[in-house]
């Protein structure tokens, strides 16, 4: 019960590390509000619930477009509105869109990219804070990808967009620290979620991809690798811990070696929203 009397709010929740980190918090104490555009976080809140005795852990579903400033508005309100307060916030929503070499990216699809990963980042922290101010504190934990960390070939657009929020997370850490909001992010690899496998033919992460030649640990993250460091950077157990962005990546990142040649697979992995 790491999370006992904990107010989580995190975005992307309806499936992917989203669900993955509503399922896990909620198990851990938390009350929380799961934000979505899909409408799936309507069944993960029910299934959340109907595991629930009459006075332990509800999950409450709010419909979110993160990169609408009154959804996002919207969102802490419930939060406040349904539980009193905010505790954690976990802006995990994010869009990858087409992979492309640089000039072949369309204007269209960098503010996708842009208005998804970072604006909604920035908006979620600005409502996020300001209701934690009122409270005496809480954790952010932003959700931003290995390839905001290293370059990943024809990744311009989403990588940029997610060393974007790497910065944030460093600025706005350094803005709260003594305000007792410490802020800090986890920033997945190459993960099987929902999304993936659903663009694959195989029903359980391949062994023998060609991809998972790149990463020490020789294996597919998963959403809950992710749901558990978020959840460490969420808890107390990490007082200590601001400012981070915390690679959960198998490896990739410290043994990265500048990998120019095409990597098969990940053309069809990152096309849509986490």
């Amino acid at each position: 019960m790491r999370l006992a009397n904990k107010i989580a709010v995190i975005t992307g929740a309806g499936s992917g590390m989203g669900k993955a980190m509503a399922e896990i918090f909620s198990s851990e104490g938390a009350q929380v509000v799961l934000a979505d555009i899909s409408g799936k976080q309507n069944d993960v809140a029910a299934a959340i619930n109907s595991g629930a005795s009459a006075n332990a852990v509800r999950a409450v579903p709010v419909h979110c477009d993160v990169s609408s400033e009154e959804d996002i508005q919207n969102m802490v309100a419930t939060a406040e509105k349904e539980f009193g307060k905010l505790d954690i916030l976990c802006n995990n929503a994010g869009f990858g869109g087409p992979m492309a070499p640089l000039h072949e990216q369309s204007l269209h699809v960098w503010n996708r990219v842009h208005d998804t990963n970072i604006k909604g980042a920035f908006l979620g922290m600005k409502y996020g804070i300001a209701s934690m101010l009122k409270t005496g504190g809480g954790a952010i934990v932003n959700t931003t990808s290995a390839s905001g960390v290293v370059g990943w070939k024809h990744h311009s657009v989403y990588g940029a967009a997610k060393a974007g929020v790497n910065s944030l997370t460093r600025a706005a850490a350094l803005d709260y620290s003594d305000q007792n909001i410490r802020v800090n992010a986890v920033a997945p690899g190459t993960m099987w979620t929902g999304l993936v496998e659903a663009s694959q033919t195989h029903a359980e992460p391949p062994a023998d991809y060609p991809v998972l030649a790149g990463i020490p640990l020789g294996r597919w993250g998963l959403a809950r690798d992710i749901a558990y460091a978020a959840l460490y950077l969420a808890s107390d157990e990490a007082a200590y811990v601001t400012g981070v962005t915390l690679p959960v990546d198998g490896g990739y990142c410290i043994g990265f070696s500048g990998m120019g040649a095409e990597r098969p697979g990940i053309a069809s992995v990152n096309k849509g929203e986490t």
